[in-house]
């Protein structure tokens, strides 16, 4: 009797994260629903902390693609690296800017300590943006704090160590529980940014097309499950945040399906204009980048031509 083939075994495929953050939410539902398998992929997912990291990560080979912040992948752009941006999970700022209760109004900021995960990361870049419309100098008006993480920033608004920051359901629930409050809402003014993008060495996307189409594939089929399906959403969130807080979760899901992630996670360069702006006012090189050479939507547009996001 003939023995059936045996199946194709898994690809393997490193891929980190930058932060605990609902931007990553469709790759967390890709490796949960079982996507990436069914796919032909063994995706290993790492927590990263922190934007720098993880791009170093991403340099050195421990991971062959990352999550993270597009002011980062135009930062390490300038220095040499040469990355293609596949995909942006967050094409907005998804964040709230939450104060302590003695700011009342944008004056009240004027010498606080504002956090930020680090200088140049997604959350500096969104800080920035929001201070300068409202009138404010992030260099003078407030003191700029790296705090190292998305963790640490809402351990240290909650804390007092700051009295300012972004931050993101479902930790803005437990920053308002103790107290802050919402000043601005970035989200919901739908801002572009590239706040989140799936990136890769060139090189390692060149020698890895069809790995990367089913990674690609995978996250666009991701967000479809996380839509059609709140329930596991909800469940998937809890496993990663360690939490069983079912008003956070929901919320949180709720928050990133209508605000935040989008249908089709299409890279464009416009997106990238104010990180281009805020990096270039002190890395002369972030002006002169083609942007549109880092930008590779063909990958998506597979997935959507072949009605995945359907």
């Amino acid at each position: 009797m003939t023995k059936p083939a045996a199946a194709a075994p898994l690809q393997k495929v490193s891929a980190g994260y930058s932060n605990v953050s609902a931007d990553d939410l469709a790759s967390w539902v890709a490796k949960e629903a079982g996507i990436f398998s069914q796919n032909g992929l063994d995706v290993d997912l790492q927590l990263v902390a922190g934007g720098s990291k993880t791009m170093a990560s991403l340099l050195s080979g421990q991971n062959d693609l990352t999550m993270q912040g597009g002011s980062e992948v135009l930062s390490a752009s300038t220095s040499g690296a040469d990355l293609v941006v596949l995909a942006t999970l967050a094409p907005v700022y998804p964040y709230l800017f939450e104060v302590s209760a003695d700011v009342k109004t944008v004056d009240d900021l004027r010498g606080k300590k504002v956090g930020v995960s680090s200088a140049g990361a997604s959350a500096d870049i969104a800080s920035r943006v929001i201070l300068k419309k409202q009138g404010l100098d992030p260099d003078s008006d407030v003191n700029m704090v790296p705090v190292d993480s998305h963790a640490n920033r809402t351990a240290a608004l909650i804390s007092g160590a700051i009295q300012g920051g972004v931050d993101d359901p479902p930790d803005s629930y437990a920053v308002e529980r103790e107290g802050l409050h919402t000043l601005f809402d970035l989200a919901g003014q739908k801002l572009p940014a590239a706040n989140t993008v799936l990136v890769g060495q060139r090189a390692w996307v060149s020698a890895n097309r069809e790995t990367t189409q089913k990674f690609v594939d995978s996250l666009v089929l991701g967000i479809a499950r996380m839509r059609a399906d709140k329930p596991f959403t909800v469940g998937v969130l809890k496993k990663y945040f360690q939490s069983d807080d079912e008003e956070a979760m929901s919320g949180a899901y709720d928050f990133f399906t209508r605000e935040v992630i989008p249908s089709v996670p299409s890279p464009r360069v416009e997106q990238f204009a104010d990180a281009i702006s805020i990096l270039g006012d002190k890395n002369e090189k972030v002006k002169s980048l083609d942007v549109s050479r880092i930008v590779d939507p063909s990958f998506v547009q597979s997935a959507v031509d072949r009605g995945l996001n359907k």
